[in-house]
């Protein structure tokens, strides 16, 4: 996400981001069902997750109008999704997020990421750029 816009770079490491959350996203779901219902909460922030990066990437592989912003925000929650996901299942056992109550795991994610997001959106000369354009 912080790789230079354009040809290289950034696009090589989208595509490790998606396909890493392909695999992800297929071992969320396996070692749901094994645990299920215990770790219903995990599948269902697994397929909000890959959800959310499978939008981003189709909003830039298919060039819809007004892409860019929706290709930011499904980027970005997914990832936000995620981290959500592992701070919930594994702050517990954490040093600093032991000491957090419970429901910071679920809430610290969202907290902190939106508000970059929010800023991003309103903020990145492509975005700002690409809402002036006709």
């Amino acid at each position: 996400m912080v790789a230079p816009k354009g040809a290289g770079l950034h696009p090589s490491a989208g595509a490790t981001y998606y396909w890493s959350l392909v695999v992800v996203s297929l071992s969320m779901a396996a070692l749901s069902i094994l645990r299920w219902p215990h770790n219903t909460h995990l599948f269902v922030l697994g397929i909000l997750a890959f959800s959310a990066g499978a939008i981003g990437r189709m909003a830039r592989r298919r060039r819809w109008r007004g892409w860019l912003p929706v290709h930011v925000t499904g980027m970005a929650v997914s990832y936000i999704l995620l981290l959500t996901a592992f701070y919930v299942d594994n702050g517990p056992h954490l040093p600093l997020w032991r000491s957090l109550p419970p429901l910071a795991h679920g809430l610290l994610p969202g907290v902190i990421g939106v508000p970059v997001l929010i800023w991003v959106l309103r903020r990145h000369p492509l975005i700002v750029r690409s809402r002036a354009l006709p």
